[in-house]
């Protein structure tokens, strides 16, 4: 298919969901501007799909709050400043889709106005309609709660029709890495109930639990798949489907 046709989805409003790691690229830590533009343009084709698009970013690739209190850091405090990790990775992707002509908005759970609006559900709603990207940054504003959790609360606020992961280096879910494993299975679609049971690290529980209980599908792709995301939106590629 040619970058200039335009595939049919059957989704109208998504939410994207990646890691902070996604954006370091080879890189050990922080931002890698190529890589954070090459994510940005699957968001851009995306876009030009039609697709109303909401975001969360993790922070993992400046801070990650559990292991700053794996190493003596208080819990309450770590978590606050992998909080700030996640509105500076929204800021670069944000600054990535805008140099492509695409508005977009960063909108978090902690007030900062100087750099980004206050999270007030019917302004996102409304940035929405008007085809202006939202990256959802601070997670849900409090501790203990991860950006798997704020993905899942913020894409039922929203009514997203679906939560999508996209991973490095994997091209769905498998019943052990397969990076490490030979030997192991993927699924081509998986049971909320299964995921928990099996402890398939998709995402973390209690985001698993509200996606189920509001039976919203989460779609588990390869990120690092050029023209990727706007594939799996058409129905090609491969993927894992989480739903009831």
């Amino acid at each position: 298919m040619s970058e200039s046709s335009t595939p049919e989805t059957t989704f109208n409003r998504v939410m994207l969901k990646i890691s902070g790691e996604a954006l370091m690229g080879d890189q050990g830590f922080g931002l890698h501007p190529p890589t954070v533009e090459r994510i940005a343009r699957e968001v851009k084709a995306v876009h030009d799909m039609g697709v109303e698009i909401c975001m969360v970013i993790g922070g993992g690739n400046i801070f990650r709050g559990l292991s700053g209190s794996a190493q003596g850091m208080e819990r309450t405090t770590a978590d606050y400043m992998g909080m700030l990790a996640t509105v500076m990775n929204a800021l670069g992707m944000q600054s990535a889709l805008e140099s492509m002509g695409v508005f977009c908005r960063v909108i978090t759970a902690i007030r900062m106005d100087e750099v980004a609006e206050p999270y007030i559900r019917r302004r996102a709603v409304r940035h929405l309609e008007k085809k202006r990207v939202c990256i959802f940054a601070a997670g849900t504003g409090n501790p203990y709660f991860t950006t798997d959790t704020a993905a899942a609360l913020r894409a039922n606020e929203m009514a997203c029709e679906a939560i999508f992961m996209g991973k490095n280096g994997v091209d769905g879910i498998y019943d052990k890495d397969p990076r490490q494993n030979d030997d192991a299975k993927r699924y081509d679609s998986v049971t909320f109930d299964e995921v928990l049971a099996k402890n398939l690290k998709v995402m973390d529980a209690s985001a698993i639990a509200l996606a189920r209980d509001n039976n919203l599908p989460i779609i588990v792709f390869p990120l690092d798949e050029p023209g990727g995301f706007r594939g799996i939106l058409a129905g090609k590629g491969t993927f894992t489907r989480v739903q009831g």
